[in-house]
């Protein structure tokens, strides 16, 4: 007979809270490797891509657009993210997708963008996890598009009783390259 260790509860509560994390900072996070073009980039560029790495998961996309090529305001189309039109992907056995597509503001003189809204949901195995995060602040990183998030909380909005009632994304955990 073949012997299983059963995962501790406080384990499985230890996962959940990493994959809600890492839900919420996928919505936007970026490269560092991509390059960022100015003002004037052509309506070809107007991309976003993205990683992020959370409790040794990661989850990536490449070439979402964008309604309008940054420091104009513009949206994220979530269908270029999300599978099939797009090729968000995870590590982990966890899975993602985005339920909105997000408004940015930018202002340039204070170096700063604003996120309106990012509805995400996550899952693995049979959890499902469902997050929002209003307001989201970041700070460009020096004088390229890349943007780096300040601390958010993002409440959960549906999803299994495992699911924590919000998670918290620290300074830094994420970032965003628009291109």
């Amino acid at each position: 007979m073949r012997h299983i260790t059963p995962i501790r509860h406080s384990t499985r509560i230890a996962r959940i809270a990493g994959i809600a994390t890492l839900v919420v900072a996928a919505a936007f996070t970026g490269t560092g490797t991509a390059l960022a073009h100015g003002t004037g980039a052509a309506a070809a560029d107007q991309k976003v891509d993205g990683v992020i790495v959370v409790a040794g998961n990661s989850c990536s996309w490449t070439n979402a657009s964008t309604s309008a090529a940054a420091p104009a305001a513009l949206t994220v189309d979530r269908t270029t993210i999300n599978t099939p039109g797009g090729n968000l992907a995870c590590g982990g056995g966890i899975a993602a997708s985005l339920n909105n597509n997000p408004a940015f503001t930018f202002d340039d003189a204070a170096g700063t963008a604003r996120t309106d809204l990012i509805d995400i949901t996550g899952r693995q195995s049979f959890i499902s996890c469902r997050y929002k995060a209003t307001n989201i602040v970041w700070d460009r990183d020096g004088a390229s598009r890349k943007y780096v998030n300040r601390a958010f909380t993002a409440a959960k909005t549906s999803g299994s009783f495992l699911c924590p009632g919000s998670v918290t994304t620290p300074v830094g955990d994420a970032s965003m390259l628009f291109r």
